[in-house]
């Protein structure tokens, strides 16, 4: 029985809410807490609790609390599916107080009234909320409660985390089409984000993120270097700078979006070669035979076995993989150990204080035994 809103060593009266398929498990939530955890506390957002918002998994506890949840989720998903045994310490993004106020991108649902709200766990219903307390200033600023919005099904608000822009979009569509994109700061560089493209969500995590792969790969003058998932390419870019005229970036990027800011973000660079498609697809053609160095920052599900296999062909001396889901990392850190590859340092960062979501990044090198 997975129970959301409690704590180990609690005593709660739980309400099941869902029965898994073949009844192997249950979903269910804690409605009254009998024994307390010192580490509870009281959530800073009205809307969190059973039955209401689903964004926010833990605001009733501690951040110091959900930090040593989410590590010790982290280790047993690589102990469990890769057979690793690794002690696990989350960190907090510098300058992180109390959790709230980080999320520079809050996607509002509209219920049938036309009221803003948030989707409540694992389905479709509609919480009405005056705002979300995890969004930054100049998002939770945008206030979208005064009127209704008929026929809307879905409003999106982006603040930028360095210039203050904010950008509406409404079913996919800038309330204002003659606004151009957001403008990022980050890692010494100007970023171009077109509306709908995809940034880190954390204001902290994009500066912190390019410091952390560097700082696993070491990268030095004169390598080449791919870039694998890139976006907008934050990491293609100080890539480049640290390898310097001799090097090179490949990077590659399937969603058009995020490829064509990509161009005008690093167009200029002579040493990074941008490619627009599916990085599978890239692997499979590509003519290269050797790479420096490897960053691999794939969606949620993971690299797999088959594109973990077609990196390891190209033999880099070092990979650092980006991953949004402990489970999707574990299972590719079993593969890169079929291919070869050996994890050497882990580093896992609270990018979503109050949620279950937890960043890491994971070194790999050849395994020379």
């Amino acid at each position: 029985m997975f129970v959301r809103h409690a704590l180990p060593g609690e005593q709660v009266v739980a309400v099941v809410t869902e029965i898994g398929p073949k009844s192997r498990y249950l979903r269910a939530d804690a409605v009254d807490v009998q024994d307390r955890s010192p580490d509870r506390v009281t959530p800073p957002c009205p809307w969190s609790g059973p039955g209401a918002c689903g964004g926010c998994d833990w605001q009733h506890a501690s951040l110091a609390a959900q930090r040593q949840l989410k590590a010790q989720v982290v280790a047993e998903q690589l102990r469990r599916l890769a057979k690793v045994d690794v002690s696990v310490i989350v960190e907090a993004v510098p300058g992180e107080t109390d959790g709230l106020g980080w999320r520079t991108r809050v996607r509002y649902a509209v219920d049938p009234s036309g009221h803003i709200g948030l989707r409540r766990h694992r389905s479709h219903d509609v919480q009405p909320v005056d705002w979300c307390r995890l969004a930054q200033p100049s998002v939770a600023a945008v206030d979208l409660t005064g009127v209704a919005h008929p026929g809307v099904a879905e409003i999106e608000v982006t603040g930028s985390a360095t210039s203050g822009q904010v950008v509406v979009l409404v079913d996919g569509r800038p309330t204002d089409p003659d606004q151009g994109p957001l403008v990022e700061q980050a890692a010494g560089r100007r970023w171009q984000v077109s509306a709908g493209g995809f940034w880190q969500v954390h204001g902290g995590a994009a500066d912190l993120l390019v410091a952390v792969v560097l700082e696993a790969l070491q990268p030095a003058p004169g390598e080449h270097a791919l870039d694998l998932y890139s976006g907008v390419g934050l990491f293609a870019g100080p890539l480049a700078d640290r390898l310097g005229p001799g090097g090179r970036v490949d990077a590659v990027e399937a969603a058009a979006v995020a490829a064509h800011d990509a161009q005008a973000n690093l167009g200029e660079l002579p040493t990074v070669h941008l490619h627009h498609g599916r990085v599978d697809r890239f692997l499979a053609k590509t003519s290269l035979r050797r790479c420096d160095l490897i960053v691999l920052d794939p969606p949620r599900a993971g690299a797999g076995a088959n594109l973990v296999a077609a990196m390891a062909r190209l033999r880099p001396r070092a990979i650092a993989y980006v991953a949004c889901d402990p489970a999707s990392l574990a299972r590719d850190v079993a593969a890169l150990a079929v291919a070869g590859y050996r994890m050497t340092g882990l580093r896992a960062i609270d990018l979503f204080p109050m949620t279950q979501h937890v960043e890491c990044v994971a070194r790999f090198e050849p395994d020379l035994v």
